[in-house]
């Protein structure tokens, strides 16, 4: 085991020093290390900061994730215990800039920093700074000094949304011990599937129990709080639409084959690209076979019914959304939903479209997303892997038969995978009592 540290500690050592090299050319690296900057200074001041004698004394929950994904896994947890009541101070860490950056202000956090390098001075100083009463960790992302720290401590540790495969626990993979070892820290493993549960007690580990997908829950209720756009809804008028979700340039080269298609000519598309800077969005434009329109030109905040009349709208098929968080809402307005990401490093989030009822269709990576396999299972997902099996895909779904049982499929992998937060609430809450 000591031989396994060693090598983990050579390992960390070298990450640091890769990445404070990398942050002289690479802007997401220099994220990394100037979010790390004086990071202790900074949390103690905030600590110190804190009412004397706060009544009644809060219950530090530290919840770690790894990124923006991570987050939202964690959020629904927060969020039901924040609305249970306000005796919990929430600390919230990151390890990734693409999370921290964008979620630095979330208003439900007291506090949000990124997480110190893992090292055992580190792991040391940051508990004895927060002092934390409950720990969560989110899906992955093990660090083996904070863990065993907390183990120490004998400080209640939880892992929520956990998903496991056989190749991570293998004993041909010289990284399982370590990981098991890490496990073993938990007081409970919430996992998503049977078959992590099976795995991690066939390693034997024993506190593991299924409770699914936190995201889940964090969609169903997005869906009931869905933003109206009247843009959008005098764009799309009767029409059925295709909602095109965090499409990449690979995406968007096989959607533009549809926009002609004769069998499609009643369609609006909408399309919203995972990246809105300019150059993208102008690279898009030039690839367009129809007349399209941006969302930002003609529906700002003090959006006017008279900018542009219906006649003029009937006549464009193409809404490009050029603007941040508006997708989850917008398909509220869709008939089918493309997801994105398929053809590069893996597709983005399906959940959100499938909560309005809408059948998702992406590209051939999805193998790694527990959600996009079980719907392409019960029929509520579809891959495809060029413009001629999404040609098929769509005109099966044009069918109402095929389309009604695809909507349905979808809808009941929310239903019966719903739940998690609260049967993970139930232990958060049953822990907070006993300290």
């Amino acid at each position: 085991m000591s031989f396994l540290i060693t090598l983990y500690n050579i390992g960390i050592g070298f990450y640091s020093i890769g990445i404070r090299v990398a942050s002289f050319f690479n802007a997401k690296a220099r994220l990394w290390t100037d979010g790390r900057r004086n990071i202790f200074t900074t949390i103690k001041n905030d600590i110190a900061s804190l009412p004397a004698t706060p009544h009644p004394l809060p219950i530090t929950l530290w919840m770690h994730v790894a990124s923006l994904g991570e987050f939202e896994q964690g959020r629904p947890l927060i969020e039901a215990l924040k609305k249970e009541t306000n005796q919990y101070r929430i600390i919230l860490t990151f390890f990734s800039p693409s999370g921290y950056e964008i979620r630095k202000n979330y208003p439900l956090a007291d506090h949000v920093y990124y997480l110190p390098l893992d090292t055992p001075q580190n792991a040391r100083q940051f508990l004895d700074i927060i002092q934390p009463n409950l720990v969560v960790f989110v899906k992955y992302e093990f660090w083996f000094h904070y863990l065993n720290e907390l183990k120490n401590r004998q400080i209640p540790t939880f892992l929520i949304s956990g998903i496991f495969n056989k190749k991570q626990l293998s004993v041909y993979n010289p990284y399982s011990y370590l990981l098991k070892k890490m496990l073993a820290c938990f007081t409970q493993i919430f996992v998503q599937t049977p078959p992590s549960v099976s795995l991690l007690q066939e390693a034997g580990l024993r506190h593991v129990l299924l409770a699914g997908d936190t995201r889940i829950d964090r969609v169903i209720g997005i869906a009931k709080e869905a933003k109206e756009y009247p843009f959008i809804e005098k764009f799309i008028g009767n029409a059925p639409a295709l909602i095109c979700g965090s499409t990449w340039q690979k995406d968007e080269e096989i959607l533009v084959q549809l926009f002609n298609n004769k069998h499609f000519t009643h369609y609006k598309f909408i399309i919203a690209p995972h990246d809105i800077s300019i150059k993208n969005i102008e690279r898009l434009e030039k690839i367009l076979p129809i007349k399209y329109i941006k969302f930002s030109t003609y529906a700002g905040e003090n959006f006017d019914e008279s900018n542009i009349s219906k006649a003029d709208l009937s006549q464009i098929r193409i809404l490009i959304i050029n603007n941040i968080g508006m997708l989850s809402s917008i398909y509220r307005y869709g008939k089918i939903a493309y997801i994105g990401g398929g053809f590069g490093k893996g597709i983005h989030n399906t959940l959100e479209p499938i909560a309005f009822g809408l059948p998702v269709i992406f590209g051939k990576k999805y193998k790694k997303f527990e959600e996009a396999i079980r719907l392409v299972e019960t029929g509520g997902g579809f891959s495809v892997s060029d413009f001629k099996t999404f040609e098929e895909k769509m005109l099966f779904l044009k069918d109402e038969k095929n389309y009604l049982h695809a909507s349905k499929a979808a809808l009941d992998y929310l239903d019966n995978n719903k739940g998690a937060t609260d049967k993970i609430l139930h232990f958060i809450e049953n822990e907070a009592h006993h300290l």
